[in-house]
């Protein structure tokens, strides 16, 4: 996972600047004109959102057509930090997709698309979710689908970002992984798990996982409440060393049918 925290201390220091903990209950409109730009929604083919940089004022273009608000305020934020980072981005129209916006990609996918991508949704992700505020929520908490979805109410932020976020600081130890059109695409965990991965990527889910369950089952919910959170055994995603006994482990999948992806979730029970 790449360590740059240039977009994140560009947030606090924003954060800091305006004298707000947290802009959860200010409207993206009227936060994005206190900086300086214009935000407008409009439909935009292929494209969740735009920066478009003239002599003397910026746009920042939001595709009205994006089903869910949080996802929605995540690139109006990603374009903010682009905004306030990347002053001489050599275009001046800047275009996101899914792609740009992606977490879960490899380093190594992330180093091809640029820098910049990284710097931008670091700051999106400290800026909607400041990491005093996300750590002093869950400070003794267990984690759980329902402190996840806690979590993404409060930050009105969606299930994945939230997930993305409690990885990247460390809070818990969590593999996640992005499973496309029932394919594992992609995998990252917290630096305080210590575990060996199985050679999953570009592979099927493991045959007893809950991922592939779901894949079988067409993208559809199967569990909710309590039942969210299925027990598996450590063996299932990673290997075991040498005597090793298999332990318990929990899996708690989001699925995505109109994409077909699974965002699954593994933690030690």
């Amino acid at each position: 996972m790449i360590k740059n925290s240039k977009g994140s201390r560009k947030a606090k220091e924003l954060l800091l600047e305006i004298g707000f903990e947290e802009i959860t209950d200010i409207p993206m409109d009227i936060f994005v004109a206190g900086l300086g730009a214009t935000l407008i929604e409009i439909p935009l083919k292929n494209s969740d959102g735009k920066i478009v940089r003239g002599n003397s004022k910026t746009l920042i273009k939001i595709n009205s057509e994006i089903q869910f608000e949080e996802r929605k305020r995540f690139t109006i934020a990603h374009e903010i930090g682009h905004f306030l980072l990347h002053s001489k981005l050599e275009l001046e129209v800047h275009n996101e997709n899914s792609n740009t916006l992606n977490w879960y990609n490899t380093a190594l996918h992330q180093a091809k698309k640029g820098i910049q991508e990284w710097e931008a949704n670091d700051f999106a992700s400290e800026l909607l979710m400041p990491e005093e505020l996300i750590r002093k929520e869950t400070f003794r908490k267990k984690f759980s689908p329902e402190l996840l979805k806690e979590l993404s109410l409060k930050f009105k932020t969606s299930l994945t970002s939230t997930i993305y976020r409690l990885l990247s600081l460390d809070i818990y130890p969590l593999f996640v992984v992005f499973i496309n059109k029932g394919v594992v695409r992609y995998w990252s965990k917290s630096n305080n798990f210590w575990v060996k991965i199985k050679d999953i990527t570009k592979l099927p889910p493991p045959e007893d996982s809950v991922a592939l369950e779901y894949v079988d089952a067409g993208y559809e919910y199967l569990y909710s409440g309590k039942d969210k959170a299925q027990q598996i055994y450590k063996s299932t995603w990673f290997e075991l060393k040498d005597d090793e006994d298999d332990t318990d482990f929990f899996e708690y999948c989001i699925p995505t049918k109109q994409y077909e992806t699974i965002i699954s979730v593994v933690w030690e029970k």
